[in-house]
């Protein structure tokens, strides 16, 4: 299959029962958690919610742009972290609408060697280049 003129190496699958107040599961098996909305919009908070989990996904995928820019560059991000921040709040439309804040911590590198890398890393991300244009996203190094 093609998806915009590249190659699709994988598909991951997942099925929501119930919504937000429900359970989520992949195809596969690996994944299977109860979701809840936060006590702050009114839910139980017992379980995780989707932007826990688009928060997990977001910071896994940087990281791992983060490391192919990083070899590129021949870049030590040996220790470096980062961390997705995923907000959601009402819209002046009516709706609702995310905004992220993505922190990096990269330890052996000057600060400005550190956000050139991020910034270069938010180009290959392909949650970056998903949301680019459709949310605020806010690149910061810690």
């Amino acid at each position: 299959m093609t998806i915009q003129g590249i190659d699709v190496a994988y598909t991951a699958v997942a099925t929501a029962e119930n919504g937000r107040d429900g359970r989520v599961s992949t195809d596969d098996g690996r994944l299977d958690v109860v979701v809840n909305p936060p006590k702050e919009m009114g839910g139980s908070g017992a379980g995780t919610n989707p932007e826990q989990l688009f928060a997990a996904g977001y910071s896994a995928c940087f990281q791992g742009a983060l490391g192919v820019v990083a070899r590129k560059e021949k870049a030590d991000i040996s220790g470096s972290t980062v961390t997705a921040a995923v907000s959601i709040g009402k819209t002046e439309a009516g709706g609702f609408g995310l905004q992220v804040a993505i922190s990096a911590s990269i330890p052996n590198l000057d600060v400005e060697t550190a956000r050139s890398l991020v910034e270069k890393a938010h180009q290959v991300c392909p949650y970056s280049n998903a949301t680019r244009g459709n949310i605020t996203v806010d690149l910061s190094v810690v």
